[in-house]
């Protein structure tokens, strides 16, 4: 487990470094690859964001993860600001978790898996708790069943924290 966290750790890092570069890059996105049901396309530029926090899923998805989020998401979340302000945006990536050939405890990103996203839109998205929700792989979105998912699952969850999971990581 502790090779889990060294993985992570350095995960965590790789992300952060590469926000210094970019921090408000999300403007603009491939509107061709839209979701469908809500229209949501991956941001461009999300890989420079700030990390929000990593996470492990065990089996049967057996992945690593990271969630990042845009300057808009990043304020509230270090304000501790609920419901999170129209604008903001969360990304999370997922990879197969592999083991490290350098360091045989530790486990790092293997092949990707998909890449999520939420933009909160309290108008446009006032069906879904003001959050719309878009699923790809290798950049383009998966079906719409897939999607009629998204929300369901978030409103079973966490309606009490305006239906994110994922907590700034200290």
């Amino acid at each position: 487990m502790r090779g889990v966290g060294i993985a992570l750790a350095g995960l965590a890092a790789i992300l952060a470094a590469g926000a210094c570069a970019t921090r408000e890059a999300g403007a603009g996105s491939d509107t061709t690859n839209a979701s469908p049901i809500y229209g949501v396309t991956i941001p461009a530029g999300y890989r420079g964001w700030e990390l929000v926090a990593p996470a492990l899923e065990a089996d049967p998805l057996n992945e690593l993860r990271a969630v990042v989020a845009n300057r808009v998401a990043i304020e509230a979340y270090q304000a501790g600001r609920l419901p999170f302000p129209d604008g903001t945006v969360l990304v999370k990536l997922a990879w197969k978790r592999a083991q490290s050939a350098e360091f045989e405890p530790a486990s790092v990103p293997g092949a990707a898996t998909t890449v999520q996203v939420m933009v909160k839109d309290s108008k446009k998205y006032a069906a879904t708790g003001g959050w719309g929700f878009g699923r790809f792989v290798d950049g383009k979105p998966v079906d719409e069943a897939q999607h009629q998912t998204c929300f369901a699952c978030h409103e079973a969850r966490v309606q009490g924290h305006d239906y994110v999971f994922t907590r700034l990581a200290p």
